[in-house]
């Protein structure tokens, strides 16, 4: 069996998760509502407030799509009750980061004219100081999907460090030039 695939997944109160004949699960909770359509060898089934899911062989194929949709699954309901968000800094003379209304983010990194991200359904930005960038959602692929558009940005560099870069991301600086001895 599956590590991963053969755990169970807990319902918590509040969250209900429908499971139709095409295989389409749809979790819904006090944040929002998430589908993901399984494939139609895996099969998921729902007793009580435990949600198992299954697979018919042990080829590789089933083992890995075993594990995958557990996990996401599982993914759904945590998106669905707690959310998920991502922490970028921005580090660079003049580097900082503006939010308006939760749903628009305009960066100014260096360039000639500021960039602009529009939030896409169920994303929203926060800018708590003006170099460090929050990105929420209830989709945990959506949250990791903008946060690396907007570190593509301007990627940090090794000689001086700047640029955008996940919270706890380290940075391998490199030395300079050695110059004359």
């Amino acid at each position: 069996m599956s590590r991963i695939g053969k755990l169970p997944i807990n319902v918590p109160a509040g969250v209900t998760v429908t499971v139709d004949q095409e295989n389409l699960v749809t979790v819904k909770g006090s944040k929002g509502t998430l589908s993901q359509k399984v494939h139609k060898d895996i099969t998921v089934k729902q007793e009580g407030q435990v949600i198992l899911v299954s697979r018919p062989s042990d080829s590789k194929p089933h083992r890995a799509m075993h594990g995958l949709y557990r996990a996401l699954i599982q993914n759904m309901v945590t998106g669905v009750t707690q959310g998920f968000s991502k922490t970028l800094v921005m580090e660079g003379v003049g580097y900082r980061a503006t939010a308006e209304g939760g749903k628009k983010l305009t960066l100014a990194v260096g360039y000639s004219h500021p960039v602009v991200f529009d939030a896409p359904k169920d994303i929203s930005f926060e800018t708590p100081a003006p170099t460090k960038i929050v990105v929420h959602g209830i989709d945990k692929q959506a949250v990791g999907a903008i946060a690396a558009d907007i570190r593509e940005v301007r990627k940090p560099e090794p000689y001086l460090g700047k640029g955008i870069r996940y919270e706890n991301e380290h940075i391998r600086r490199k030395e300079g030039k050695a110059g004359k001895k």
